[in-house]
């Protein structure tokens, strides 16, 4: 699954940015940028954003352009999975029998 969403944001003190959200074999990146000539720097979702996310991931379901499924993994990503891991980002192939191989 590779889909990716995009919109504009206006904030007072920042002025006016895009969100841009790629999400990719369980994974989720979130960055964002101000004007056509500037780098794309990660940026980190608050609430009105993931909200945002899950909006636009809803309105694509009726339209068949993401499954049931899709949505539930998109839902799943947008949420917070702990303050020591990035937000939205799944850790694969590391787990409890992976201590014993680090010594």
């Amino acid at each position: 699954m590779s889909i990716t969403f995009g919109w504009w944001q206006r904030d007072p003190v920042e002025g006016k940015f895009q969100i841009h959200v790629d999400v990719h074999g369980g994974n989720i990146e979130w960055t964002r940028h101000q004007g056509h000539h500037t780098s794309w720097l990660k940026h980190l979702p608050t609430d009105e954003d993931r909200a945002r996310l899950v909006s636009e991931a809803e309105k694509r379901v009726p339209r068949r352009l993401i499954t049931d499924k899709q949505f539930e993994e998109i839902k799943r990503l947008s949420e917070t999975e702990g303050s020591d891991r990035l937000p939205g980002r799944r850790v694969t192939g590391l787990g409890p029998s992976y201590e014993k191989f680090e010594k």
